[in-house]
């Protein structure tokens, strides 16, 4: 009976699967071992906690290690086996913590396999493009009692690799560790249990076998496999298969249906333990060719996913170690930005039909065959691949846009999305979404364009000048009798459905039209085609005046959303605007004032921007695409307005996405948020993988002003560096073939670049760093030697302009400044579920002497701010009162007029300087 303890007989097990040797003892004792050593350090997560020290994360990446005992694998009995000793391998720096919220989004993916749960500890399975099952969890068997597990459920920990959440009842815990090699078609649960009475945990979950949308599978069935103590998926065809058990299986229960009853679960147990610590082990193997590979790979995982845990934690330690990495004054901006590296990467999808490409995110499917967004997005992989190449992953840049190439229709048209069930449908000609989108095309030619200029890989254009030239050819002929490419009757722009739409064109479809001539021009230049590159040029040209004027609505400042079917601009202002200025298309004068209004609170949410204002009688916190917030719109205004040197907001989008990265699902930015309360909509994919590339694009494009060009090896780096901000370091960043390490460092008498060359030439740079319109430049010396210098001033603030060529490991570059004056502040997510209660910075207006600054600021009534500064020849302020310390004046405070809770009022802040008054520049 139930609640009784019962001998049980040993399993025996096939001797194919080396169960009882020594070696699978060893590998199993590894395993565990590994498991634990795989990510060493960790951060623990607590909402509403601000972590910014430094000197805390460098304690926190050098001294966490690894510190868990673990048992051996309990073979065929219930009895404990030897300890292994404590291990420590080199630690990372990407293990999160917090306690569980059982309702977030939990995935552990690799490359052909994915586990797609929650933090409750319930999964579904998919070998791609197969689902297996849905509703996994378990139940704990002690004293008489059956738990449920997701009741116990008490902490989540995620690495790169795995995903580990601790469950506690009174006398006992278990840890269920997550975790899917990078390479295999399976995954595999890991239990540690440590228990004062005796106990068995039992594995259930609901059948699903199917294939993803919208192929479909016939008639499939469970048995039971003896031989291999585990659940066998099969199918009429005999092609595809899976395997579900554990090495110490026992007690099947399947699922069944009568005239009178029925179950839609199946079960297993673990086998009892005793008082004391055990492990156990739940394998899952699925094949796309039938049920010998499926057995195949069921053996390997079981006898080796010692090795595989190791390798996988090796694979995420080795992809940081490569790619650009950095070291920050700002811990969650640090890990944020680290873990958006991993989240990118694990959008790489291996589909055994179509190839290897990006799929765009992931959430669970239910009972449904749709897994959020897992499969292939045009526009996606495009956007994520500028974050890419900005981090020197230009191995699966290429990957990505190779893959979308491929399946480019015969007119030149690139697809829209392509499902992982293509392959077994006639998807391109039978369904409406695979060239649904008209902007998929234009981003083809500028993300083709973006990675050859940061790669320097001329012979990827040559060998995709057909496609490109097709690719053109066909946004040529959408061209309306205005020049403009048309998304009426071709293809959605941005915006797919809602009240923003029917238009004939958009802003944001025309302005991509128009980069991707800039882009065919330089790619014709690379691949030796010198006449038509430079017609090309002229063409852009032209297309960027007709564009800009076509949009421009000069007596409110800002631009049109779209021109609707007469012509008419549609004058709903939209953070889609900011995509033109992306790319630079408009001019400052027209930029700035657009991106002021764009900046105030009614577009920008402390959690990121809106697609449109608040107040429009179109908005609805809800809507998909007229009044949500998505990180992917925060990334684009975060590059756009660091580009157009609009700081504040550009550094408070900036840190809203990376802030994200730490919140929800954690290590991974959702697709889209509720532009009313700070939660994601409840249809958000929540590891949305061009949400994680608008932590790298904002961070290393837009803040850093980070830009190659792999031909002439030339880097240029043009931070605009927040107020506490003083030293910071970027790693790896890759030119041609040289590597460099640029360290900024900032006191009040001078800005300092410190540059490692590694190279068989020297590194040209071009080092812009951004100054207060106060500061004066007093000289540059490189390695203690004069160099010249140009200043270079805009309407927000100037950059002192350095070129020059960096050899070997030492080369310092000194600009010495005077007077110079930094402001920032530092945004911060509100409580879940709540509305913004964020300062904005709508704009800075210095005066003409260059002795007064005024702030113009919007604020929650009756709220209190902190600015922090670097206060240089500050004398007084009006409307904030100073922050003392130890060191002087740091931060400002601003209190902000008492009015209607909830609502959003306006003040301002005027800071005064002594020093020498500066003629206006």
């Amino acid at each position: 009976m139930r609640g009784e303890w019962k001998t049980k007989e040993p399993i025996p097990f096939p001797a194919s699967l080396v169960l009882e040797s020594g070696a699978f003892y060893s590998k199993a004792n590894e395993a565990m071992q590994a498991r634990d050593a795989a990510g060493a350090t960790k951060m623990d997560i607590t909402p509403g906690t601000v972590l910014r020290s430094p000197k805390q994360f460098e304690w926190m990446r050098q001294n966490f290690f690894c510190a868990s005992i673990v048992a051996a694998v309990i073979l065929g009995i219930g009895v404990t086996t030897g300890w292994g000793q404590q291990i420590q391998e080199k630690p990372h720096n990407l293990e999160l913590a917090r306690a569980v919220r059982p309702w977030e989004f939990l995935p552990v993916t690799g490359t052909r396999a994915g586990l797609l749960g929650d933090e409750s500890g319930r999964m579904e399975v998919w070998v791609y493009p197969l689902k297996i099952f849905r509703e996994f969890h378990l139940k704990f068997h002690t004293e008489g009692r059956d738990l449920a597990a997701e009741s116990l459920a008490r902490m989540i920990t995620v690495r790169p690799e795995s995903a580990t959440i601790l469950y506690a009842g009174d006398t006992f815990s278990v840890r269920e560790t997550f975790f899917v090699p990078v390479q295999e078609q399976g995954a595999l649960i890991l239990l540690d249990v440590e228990t004062e009475q005796p106990l068995e945990i039992e594995a259930f979950f609901h059948r699903d076998f199917q294939l993803e949308w919208p192929a479909a599978l016939g008639a499939t069935y469970l048995d039971w496999s003896a031989q291999q103590h585990a659940f066998y998926f099969g199918e009429e065809q005999r092609k595809f298969s899976a395997l579900v058990g554990s090495p110490t299986a026992t007690e099947p229960r399947s699922e069944f249906q009568t005239n009178y009853s029925e179950r839609q679960e199946s079960s297993f147990r673990l086998g009892p333990m005793a008082k004391g610590k055990e492990s156990r082990l739940i394998v899952i193997a699925g094949s796309l060719e039938g049920r010998a590979a499926a057995e195949k790979t069921y053996q390997h995982l079981t006898a080796d996913y010692a090795k595989l845990l190791k390798d996988s934690a090796e694979y995420y330690r080795t992809y940081l170690e490569k790619t650009v990495s950095v070291e920050l004054p700002d811990a969650q901006i640090q890990q944020a930005y680290d873990w958006a590296r991993i989240s990118m990467l694990q959008g790489m999808v291996n589909n055994p039909s179509l190839g290897t490409g990006l799929v765009a995110g992931y959430r669970t499917s239910g009972e449904s065959q749709r897994p959020g967004f897992a499969w292939f997005f045009g526009r996606d992989s495009f956007w994520t691949s500028f974050a890419l190449n900005a981090a020197g992953d230009f191995s699966n840049s290429r990957t990505a846009l190779e893959f979308i190439s491929k399946y480019q229709r015969e007119d030149g048209k690139i697809p829209h999305e392509i499902s992982q069930g293509a392959s077994f449908v006639n998807w391109f000609k039978d369904y409406p979404y695979p060239y649904a989108s008209a902007d998929a095309t234009p981003l083809y030619i500028i993300a083709v364009n973006d990675y050859v200029t940061e790669s320097g890989d001329t012979a990827f254009a040559k060998e995709k000048w057909e496609s490109l030239r097709k690719a053109y050819e066909f946004l040529k002929s959408t061209y309306d009798a205005r020049g403009l490419p048309q998304n009426f009757g071709v293809g959605h722009g941005w915006v797919e459905g809602g009240p923003l739409l029917p238009v004939k064109t958009e802003y944001y479809q025309s302005g991509l039209g128009a980069e991707a001539l800039r882009a065919l021009s330089n790619l014709a230049r690379v691949t030796g085609q010198e006449e038509l590159s430079k017609a090309l040029k002229k063409d852009f040209e032209k297309q960027r005046l007709l564009v800009n004027e076509s949009f421009w609505i000069a007596d409110k400042k800002r631009f049109a959303f779209a021109l609707d079917k007469n012509d008419k601009k549609v004058d709903e202002p939209s953070v889609l605007a900011t995509v033109p200025m992306w790319f630079g298309l408009p001019s400052e004068a027209d930029a700035a004032p657009m991106i002021q209004q764009l900046a105030d609170f009614d577009y920008q949410t402390d959690w990121g921007m809106r697609i449109i204002s608040n107040r429009s009688p179109l908005f609805s916190g809800g809507g998909y695409h007229y009044g949500s917030v998505w990180p992917l719109f925060t990334g684009w205004a975060s590059v756009a307005e660091y580009r157009y040197h609009q700081t504040f907001p550009a550094y408070a989008n900036l840190r809203a996405n990376a802030l994200l990265a730490l919140d929800g699902s954690l290590g991974h930015v959702t697709e889209v948020l509720s532009g009313d309360y700070y939660q994601p909509l409840s249809t958000s994919s929540p590891h949305q993988i061009w949400s994680a590339a608008m932590v790298v694009s904002p961070l290393l494009r837009g803040m850093f002003g980070l830009a190659i060009d792999a031909k002439t090896g030339a880097v240029t780096f043009a931070p605009h560096a927040p107020a506490g901000w003083t030293r910071f370091t970027i790693r790896n960043v890759r030119s041609g073939d040289a590597r460099m390490d640029l360290t900024y460092s900032r006191d009040p008498g001078a800005i300092t670049l410190e540059v490692n060359c590694a190279g068989t030439t020297a590194c040209p740079v071009g080092f812009e760093p951004s100054l207060s319109l106060s500061a004066e430049v007093l000289g540059a010396e490189l390695n203690g030697k004069p160099v010249p210098f140009h200043v270079a001033a805009n309407g927000e603030d100037q950059h002192a302009l350095v070129r020059f060529e960096a050899r070997g490991k030492s080369n310092t570059l000194k600009i010495r400044v005077r007077n110079d004056f930094n402001v920032s502040y530092d945004s911060s997510l509100p409580r879940l579920g709540s509305p913004s209660e964020g300062l904005r910075v709508l704009s800075q207006t210095w005066t003409p002497r260059r002795d007064a600054l005024t702030l113009e600021l919007a604020g929650s009534a009756g709220a209190e701010y902190e600015l922090a500064v670097n206060p240089g020849q500050l004398t007084s302020v009006e409307g904030a009162g100073p922050v003392h310390s130890e060191s002087g004046v740091q931060a400002v405070r601003v209190r902000f007029p008492a009015g209607e809770p909830g609502t959003y009022v306006k003040t301002r802040v005027v800071f005064h300087f002594s020093g020498k008054p500066k003629k206006k520049e």
